[in-house]
């Protein structure tokens, strides 16, 4: 399920609210879990269904939105995807790309600080715009296996991941009309809840 970035969004603001203390997502986040959610943000394509089922065993909550995907046809599904994530009209709620959701644009210098961190731990972006969602979680769940990099990780969580991931998971179970994409923003919500 590929990702397929857009320039649309709209700025959401930066950093918690004053007097709130910022919850991390937990250093102890099964990196298999990180990588669902990853896999969940991408463009559904044909197999996707059969991605959904091999999950089951390992993510219960999948199966109501899969009971209900099964009834729908593929291009339902994709439309739903992008009128959340890539081209909504009049806006696209929400856009998976923290330039967006921090900056009110894509690519700004929040993708430049990331490329630097990825480097840091010795990879590079290569399908997917540094700031993706998607591409952070899977940044997070190599983290998160390594024995050598808590420090990068911590950075990863406090200068991006908390600043904008709870509030797209709020946008994203708000105005979901599928399941799945209501459900994936609890998943995501509840990373920051622990």
């Amino acid at each position: 399920m590929p990702a397929n970035p857009s320039p649309s969004g709209g700025g959401r603001g930066e950093g918690a609210a004053p007097g709130f203390a910022r919850r991390a997502l937990p250093l102890t986040a099964d990196p298999g879990h990180l990588r669902r959610l990853s896999a969940l943000l991408a463009m559904p394509e044909e197999g996707s269904l059969e991605v959904l089922r091999d999950m089951l065993a390992v993510a219960p909550w999948l199966a109501s939105p899969l009971a209900e995907l099964q009834q729908l046809p593929l291009a339902h599904w994709q439309a739903e995807h992008t009128r959340l994530f890539l081209n909504g009209y009049p806006k696209t709620f929400c856009p998976p790309f923290e330039s967006a959701y921090r900056h009110s644009q894509m690519s700004g210098t929040t993708a430049g600080d990331l490329r630097a961190l990825y480097l840091r731990a010795g990879l590079q972006p290569m399908e997917a715009p540094a700031d993706y969602l998607g591409t952070l979680l899977e940044y997070a769940a190599y983290l998160r296996e390594s024995d050598t990099m808590e420090d990068l990780l911590e950075r990863l969580l406090r200068e991006h991941l908390e600043r904008w991931v709870p509030r797209f998971a709020g946008d994203l179970q708000a105005h979901a009309r599928l399941r799945l994409y209501r459900g994936l923003g609890e998943q995501l919500a509840a990373l920051f809840d622990e």
